[in-house]
């Protein structure tokens, strides 16, 4: 693993020798380099034709050198790719998760947590990888004006399910960007205009809802895109979003799962519609 990563390192190096290459195009390289490590397994690859890792990431304007933050990474599947990045292209990664500082902070929790860097614990790939408090009570960890690029992946649906923690929450963001720092988002979408306390049970929730509450927190919408729309996803399924691919469902929470279901025409959808956001914090 290590030579693949020295590999890539000198492929870059060469890149940049060039006198003609210029940032962008070196930019490239290091994202071009993170999202086809081989240290991605087959099942994350294979969702890089709804999620279009390298596209996302340039159009969130991520560059070198930046401190990166990515909020409640789950199983990591961006922090395969966001982390060997920060390591190939000078940068650092910062992973906002759980709340290990809360009074009941529970041994499962620190387990979760201990387990999570440990599945990233190869530096030569993703470098070092730090972890901090996220939550309600801890707010977002880290000093104010201290990361340049925020990311926050399929969470709204979460926090719009509880009265003012989504404001809560962009206003911790727009508190530790740097000025000119960008927040990117990517979100299941439910329709304009749909009522985000009958959509964010299922899973999607409106531009409208995410905009807005970035706006109230003093961040401004540079950008939108459709990069990872998918016109074939009706919005209506048994078991929400997770009926459609990767979770794929075919039973309620906590049920088992029924043989029988029919899971073709889902299967058929693809990963589902989202919206793809870049806000800025005005300088």
């Amino acid at each position: 693993m290590r030579n693949l990563i020295a590999g890539a390192a000198m492929v870059l190096l060469a890149a940049c020798a060039n006198e003609t290459q210029n940032t962008e195009a070196t930019n490239e390289t290091f994202i071009e380099a993170a999202v086809n490590g081989e240290w991605r397994s087959e099942e994350d690859r294979a969702r890089d034709q709804y999620r279009h890792p390298a596209e996302a990431l340039a159009f969130w304007g991520v560059g070198p050198d930046m401190t990166i933050v990515e909020v409640a990474p789950g199983a990591g599947w961006w922090t395969h790719i966001l982390a060997p990045y920060a390591r190939l292209s000078g940068g650092r990664y910062i992973a906002a998760n759980g709340d290990l500082g809360a009074p009941d902070a529970s041994d499962e929790a620190r387990q979760r947590r201990a387990d999570f860097i440990a599945s990233f614990g190869d530096e030569g790939v993703y470098g070092p990888i730090e972890v901090v408090d996220f939550s309600t009570r801890a707010g977002l960890a880290l000093p104010d004006a201290s990361a340049d690029f925020i990311l926050v992946a399929r969470a709204f649906h979460n926090w719009a399910r509880q009265e003012g923690v989504t404001d809560q929450y962009m206003s911790e963001f727009a508190r530790v960007l740097r000025p000119g720092g960008v927040l990117g988002v990517e979100q299941h979408r439910a329709p304009d205009g749909a009522d985000v306390t009958e959509t964010a049970p299922t899973g999607y929730v409106p531009e409208s809802y995410v905009i807005e509450a970035a706006e109230r927190a003093g961040l401004t919408l540079a950008d939108r895109s459709d990069l990872n729309a998918n016109p074939a996803d009706t919005r209506d399924h048994p078991f929400g979003v997770w009926t459609l691919p990767p979770v794929a469902r075919t039973a309620g929470f906590g049920e088992p799962d029924d043989p029988a279901f029919d899971r073709a025409p889902y299967d058929a959808i693809g990963e589902s519609d989202r919206m793809t956001l870049r806000f800025v914090k005005p300088e």
